[in-house]
This record gives structure tokens, sequence and C-alpha cells, in this order.
């Protein structure tokens, strides 16, 4: 199947001109559309700087060639706007959605949320999607007339609910947020802007979660042979990999193995792709959407992967979380990490003249869980070689990390 190089507009894409806005009314710029204007305001942030010294796997020093949140946030907007341009969705609209996806992150991946959950567990815990939120919303500081970028109603929206509905019809939590309760943050901000928790998000959005789905499928295979964790023939004999691999061996007799693993990577993401796109056809053809409302209100998502590669991306991930995110070389680095930023906030909570002077403003005036929140977004502001940095200005025993 060839993947279309552009096509018409569908009629139940996201149309700029038709935004439901910013939440500080602002003039229109002469030279981009709204969510264009987005796209540019993401990637002129500090907190889009930081992404590329912040832990996607393997810790920033452990090699030039491994995936940082930057470099995967990038793969994801690639992919993403391939499958917008191939559906007719709005380009610029997924494109800003993928660069957001990751933006709440705290160093260290994933082990670094978990320690700032911990610390929080008290408050409401920390969640990436919320600090997302938070960091558009209020977080970043640029502009002399708001905080936050003031970005369009459908990048929040999609922000918040790429991965599907928060709550259902009642404002019942739903899904990952049944048993924790949907995010103060997210309530909070949508008390300002209705971001209709219940309803699915855009065709767009929907299209970077799939594209973060993809590129962490693939890109993490790619980093994890590179790590020798595992070989190509042991993921192919578990997934849909082994049929690629099969593929390439009856096309290539004779291959250096780095081209291999590059022609498998290649392949698999364009199965994904091409499976979306199929796959988000025969959805259209039943549900008929015929503006992006009709998406949104939709009894499932639009876009999506056949049930035949839905097994697929489990299979894989099953095979990665055991090899790659539990293995034990791993466990031990993030094991580290996750002590790093548990001092750093006890540190912070214990002494915080220690916080720079516009996070500890006004600090012992605040109520607890205030003060609790300002400490976890100072920390999760932070790329992985600064809290390295600000630990070992505290403690003796900084971890290497390695």
């Amino acid at each position: 199947m060839a993947i279309e190089t552009g096509r018409e507009r569908a009629v139940y894409a996201s149309d700029p001109a038709t935004s439901r806005g910013r939440r500080y009314g602002e003039p229109a710029s002469p030279t981009r559309n709204a969510f264009r204007r987005d796209c540019d305001r993401i990637i002129h942030s500090t907190a889009f700087r930081r992404l590329s010294h912040k832990t996607q796997v393997f810790v920033y020093h452990e090699g030039d060639h491994y995936r940082t949140r930057l470099t995967h946030t990038l793969e994801v907007a690639q992919i993403a706007r391939s499958l917008a341009r191939a559906l007719g969705l709005d380009e610029d609209l997924a494109e800003a959605l993928a660069l957001a996806h990751d933006l709440g992150h705290p160093p260290f991946g994933h082990a670094g949320e978990q320690a700032l959950d911990e610390a929080l567990s008290r408050f409401g815990g920390f969640d990436h999607n919320a600090q997302a939120l938070r960091v558009v919303t209020d977080l970043e500081q640029p502009y002399a007339a708001f905080d936050g970028l003031n970005l369009t109603w459908e990048t929040l929206e999609g922000l918040v609910k790429h991965n599907g509905p928060l709550t259902d019809a009642q404002g019942r939590a739903i899904g990952r947020y049944a048993k924790p309760g949907v995010p103060a943050a997210i309530l909070a901000y949508n008390q300002i802007q209705d971001l209709e928790l219940w309803s699915f998000a855009g065709a767009e959005a929907q299209v970077a979660a799939l594209a973060d789905d993809i590129a962490y499928d693939a890109h993490d295979i790619d980093d994890g042979l590179r790590a020798e964790l595992f070989t190509l023939d042991d993921i192919g004999a578990a997934t849909i990999v082994g049929d690629i691999v099969r593929d390439i061996a009856a096309q290539y007799a004779v291959i250096e193995p780095a081209r291999r693993v590059h022609e498998t990577i290649r392949r698999l993401i364009t199965r994904m792709i091409e499976d979306v796109i199929a796959e988000t056809g025969r959805r259209v053809a039943a549900i008929k959407p015929g503006a992006a409302a009709d998406v949104r209100r939709a009894a499932r998502p639009t876009v999506a992967f056949s049930p035949a590669m839905e097994r697929a991306d489990a299979d894989i991930k099953g095979f990665l979380r055991p090899r790659m995110y539990r293995h034990e070389r791993v466990m031990h680095v993030m094991s580290e990490a996750q002590g790093v930023l548990r001092d750093l906030f006890a540190h912070y909570a214990e002494t915080p003249a220690d916080l720079p002077a516009e996070w500890a403003e006004g600090f012992d005036l605040a109520g607890e869980s205030t003060r609790a929140r300002r400490i976890a977004d100072y920390i999760a502001g932070m790329t992985d070689r600064y809290a390295l940095v600000e630990h070992a200005k505290y403690f003796k025993d900084t971890p290497e990390l390695r």
C-alpha cells in the first residue's frame, strides 16, 4: 500500500480558521494560522529545549546515539505529520500535539515521575499529562501579557485527552484515572476552559497518540539492540518483527547487521503507519463523520490500529517490558535516579532557601500542598544533568548512573 503524499482536507479535520480560540484574546498572525502558531510557541519554549537532556530510557551520558525525550518527540512529530497528511487532517495541529506531549515529564523518565508521584502522594500525586498542561498554561512565562503559551483550545484539549476521555458523561473519572481521579490541575483548568473531558479528542490528537506508540515501539527496539539488551532474533521470535526480518533475509542474502536493524525499524514504522491509515478508513466509512465534532462524540476512537496491529503493538511492549524497561541494568540506574529526586525533594522541603529566588518567593506563606507542588514543579523542569549537579551541591553520595 502506498502512503499518499497529500490529499484533500477531510471534512472531520480540525480547521484553524474555526478554532475555539485562546484563553486570552490575541490579534491573528498575518503569516501563520492558529495551529502553526501553537507549534512555533512550543518549539521556542524553555520546556521544549530541556527535553534534549531528559531521559527516554537511557540517561544522557550512556551514549550519543540513544534517544532523549527531544529526539523521541521529533520522531513522534514526523510520524504524526505523515499520518495527518495521508488522512487529510491538519498537519500543524498534529505536530503541535506531538511536540507538546512529553513536556510534563520530569528528569529520568518514568522513574522520575514515580519519585515525584510518591513525594506528592498526600497532595494528589504527580501526573505527566497534567504537568504538561501546567507547563503550557502557567509555568512557561515568556509573554508580558499572560502566563503560559496561550495555546488554542484544540491543542489543550488534545494534550489532555490524546489517549481518550478522562470522565464519563456524568463527570466520573474513567480509564487510568478511575481509581486516583482526574488530576486536580486538569480539573482546575477545565473550570477556566471546558475541555469536554467526557469526549474523545479531535482526530489530530488521536494521530499524535498513535504516532507516540509507533515511535516507542520502533525506536525502543533500536535502542535496546544498540545497548545489547537483546538481539533482533530474540524479538523476531516473539513479535511481528519476525515477519519483517524474514522478508529482509529473503530479499538480501547478505546484509550488514547495522543495515539489517535499520531496515527492520524502517519497515516496522511503515507497516504500522499503513495499518493506521487502512483502519481509520474503515472506521470513517462506518461512522461517516461530517465534522470534527462527530469524531469527538464517537463511541470509540476514529484513528486507530486494526485489532491485529493492536495485538502486535501489545506483543512488542510485552517483549520490551522485561527485557528493556525492567532489565536489571536499566532498573539499577533508574533506582539510583529516583533516589536523586527523592533527596532533592526532601532537601528543598527542609531548606526552601536553597530554591532559586523566583521559586522561593512567598514560600513560607503558602500552604503545605502549594509548597510541595512548587518544589515538584521546580524538580520536574530540571534536566537529568542539572538534577545531578544540584544533588551534588547538597549530598556527598551523588551516583554516576552507569
